[in-house]
């Protein structure tokens, strides 16, 4: 049986991470039209659904979720192989420098195993990795690349989406049992609902889970990383995102009590100016930590 073509297949992991035509084409720097007709093409070819409309996202259906696994790992394999090879063959004068800033926050560990994994794989670049605590305290005189958590920069910079965040509520275990166990939505109203802004994200979650709207008078965290904390010791329930908080669910010091998911306000963004970004080992950074599947 033949292959459909092997572009399709990367436009569909694009689509299949970002959950969105328009931001695929902003980052394979082609039209929404063309991507939306490659999509066409694959599924025609496969004779299967691989992608559903749900709300302004495009969400994997269960042969999506299958062969966006293999295609995403398929890729970053490829490009590993490409980095061996050419780490195999490195002089001394061609190692390149590069400073990366990252936010000094919680829940990063799925980025550091990215750049870990990234410099295994690239003995041709040294990698300096720095702290700011955000975007508008940057000192773009020492840093060629950024990864900031919040909305798109202003005009100036050229930036790609990283890790599109989809929240779901997450708590302590404990918060499962007893009189008041979170069973179904309504069992919120009888909960502490933590959070790091003004309630504006608890209320989008709401909406979509059909829950009842609430007055947010608790306390309002500016620190992410104490939300989780507060929510681990069972003062109450959090939105977080499947990829921040893996190792918490894995350990099981946190629970997702309901599975539905919303798109966040914020996400995190790879940041860097337009002249940086033509330098080929910040390019090799930037599709890295943009197409390496989460850990």
């Amino acid at each position: 049986m033949s292959l459909p073509p092997l572009h399709s297949f990367k436009v569909f992991e694009s689509v299949a991470r970002l959950g969105n035509i328009s931001a695929a084409a902003d980052e394979l720097h082609v039209t929404a039209g063309a991507v939306s007709q490659q999509l066409k093409t694959l599924q025609a070819s496969l004779g299967v659904e691989l992608l559903v409309k749900q709300g302004r996202q495009l969400v994997l259906t269960d042969s999506g979720r299958i062969l966006q696994k293999h295609v995403a790992s398929a890729i970053r394999e490829i490009g590993g192989a490409v980095s061996v090879l050419r780490s195999a063959n490195i002089k001394p004068d061609e190692v390149k420098h590069l400073t990366l800033s990252i936010p000094g926050s919680y829940g990063l560990s799925w980025l550091t195993t990215r750049l870990f994994r990234f410099m295994d794989e690239n003995r041709h670049i040294k990698l300096k990795v720095i702290t700011e605590s955000g975007f508008g305290v940057i000192d773009w005189r020492r840093t060629d690349l950024a990864v900031s958590y919040g909305t798109p920069p202003e005009s100036g910079y050229w930036w790609r989406l990283l890790h599109g965040i989809r929240l779901t509520p997450v708590c302590s275990p404990q918060l499962l049992r007893g009189d008041r166990a979170l069973r179904h939505v309504r069992d919120l109203a009888h909960h502490r609902l933590l959070h790091e802004d003004d309630g504006r994200q608890w209320r989008r979650w709401l909406t979509e889970a059909g829950g009842q709207d609430r007055e947010y008078t608790d306390v309002h965290f500016e620190d992410f990383g104490m939300v989780l904390e507060a929510a681990k010791d069972g003062f109450g329930v959090a939105l977080s995102d499947e990829v921040v908080s893996a190792r918490d669910l894995d350990d099981g010091r946190l629970v997702q009590p309901f599975t539905l998911s919303v798109p966040a306000l914020h996400n995190y963004y790879c940041v860097c100016s337009e002249s940086t970004r033509s330098r080929p080992e910040v390019l090799e950074l930037i599709e890295w930590l943009a197409g390496s599947p989460a850990p």
